[in-house]
């Protein structure tokens, strides 16, 4: 009986095969390469975009509170919400929820502004002085809003700074004149910087007193004042859920709710909740598509290894005929298979962390990577290729070594 040959003997032996074959050996690796590459890519990528929003979510504050206007229905079906908050209410909300240290009522338009032969198409909000320390908001130039521009309605304007660099692009925008509709505002300060929240720039945006807002662009119905929305500032991170619960609460009083609310309040980690769903379910199917390449790749394995198989009929014949057990055989095939699959995944890695370093530096988004699903990826490939390597090892184990000499 036949010596089984040691192991290391048997992968040397692989490996000057696959180096004789350099050319196909690259291009049975390249499907694996683009599969890795992919799956790393693509993993990557997804998980940037929710880390993006992860982040912008956090500058909001743990212990903000949103309420918007509009029930559950007409928020699942896209549907423009009423007019259901009103002043009154971020008033009555200010004065009865003892969890609730400030409130910012909140007008939101979206306004062409114009400064001299420039004009941006723009979202212009009426809000209040409580608005900078709700929101975190600071002011990098000139000042905010106060009681005396409140109570005059002044026509005076805080702008974001990436409208100041496509409106006053030149010289100190402090001092400048904005024009929105009929009427010209007086620039007296720029926000710093605050980047994207809830899909839109905040940093393109112009804030004027809520007062001026109502009294000369409108937001008053019959109603009362309208607000697109309310932003509240609980006590502290434990007081958010009570603050959440007086406030339901109160405003169902109010409205006189027996069903259904017309209204939400939404927190920090409710926005969380459903962007971390949303961004997850993304990532998933995104890796889920590079894994469809990977096996492609895998399948490009077997179908080169098959054709080995029998362009290499005498060679398995002659090793036979030499002593060589069919488990010899069938090993060394696997082992091709698998050295394949695995410095392909390796390549493809390097390649998908290289793509996922170039997007996180070149674009808004931090794409990460862990290193456990790289090396699950790279495992995966492993184990992809002895899934396809199998059916033609076992093709070349069983090849008669009498019928395979026949070849030579």
């Amino acid at each position: 009986m036949a010596a089984k040959l040691p192991l290391s003997e048997t992968v040397g032996m692989a490996l000057t095969t696959l180096k004789a074959n350099r050319l196909r050996s690259l291009l049975t690796m390249l499907g694996i390469v683009i599969g890795n590459a992919s799956v790393i890519t693509l993993v990557g990528v997804g998980r940037g975009a929710q880390n993006l929003a992860e982040n912008q979510l956090n500058t909001l504050g743990a212990n903000v509170l949103f309420i918007v206007p509009g029930s559950n229905d007409t928020r699942r079906q896209g549907i423009a919400p009423p007019r259901t908050l009103v002043l009154d209410d971020a008033d009555a909300i200010a004065e009865q929820v003892p969890s609730v240290r400030r409130v910012a009522p909140q007008i939101t338009l979206n306004e062409v502004v114009q400064a001299g032969s420039n004009s941006v198409n723009s979202s212009v909000s009426g809000i209040t002085p409580e608005f900078l320390p709700v929101r975190r908001f600071e002011v990098a130039q000139g000042r905010f809003f106060s009681p005396d521009d409140m109570s005059s309605a002044r026509n005076v304007a805080v702008i974001g700074p990436d409208l100041r660099d496509k409106l006053l692009p030149v010289g100190a925008a402090v001092g400048q004149t904005l024009r929105i509709r009929d009427q010209s505002f007086e620039v007296i300060g720029v926000m710093a910087p605050k980047g994207a929240a809830f899909g839109s720039n905040q940093d393109e945006a112009a804030y004027i007193p809520l007062t001026t807002m109502v009294n000369k662009l409108g937001g008053r119905t019959r109603f009362g004042v309208s607000l697109t929305f309310i932003s509240v500032e609980a006590l502290n991170e434990a007081s958010t859920g009570a603050a959440k619960f007086q406030i339901t609460n109160l405003l169902r009083q109010r409205h006189r709710i027996l069903r259904e609310d017309d209204f939400a309040v939404r927190s920090q980690q409710d926005a969380l909740s459903i962007v971390g769903s949303i961004t997850g379910g993304l990532t998933l199917m995104l890796g889920a598509i590079g894994g469809v390449s990977l096996l492609v790749g895998g399948i490009g394995i077997m179908n080169i290894m098959l054709v080995s198989v029998s362009e290499r009929t005498a060679e398995i014949g002659l090793r036979k005929a030499l002593g060589a057990r069919s488990g010899d055989v069938l090993l060394q095939f696997l082992v091709e298979s698998l050295v394949l699959a695995s410095l392909g995944g390796l390549i493809g890695s390097a390649v998908g962390l290289a793509t996922v370093g170039a997007a996180a530096r070149f674009t808004p988004l931090p794409a990460a990577i862990a290193l456990n699903s790289v090396v699950f990826t790279v495992g995966l490939s492993g184990g992809i290729g002895l899934f396809f390597g199998v059916v033609p090892a076992r093709r070349a184990a069983r090849l008669d070594p009498i019928v395979a000499l026949r070849s030579l």
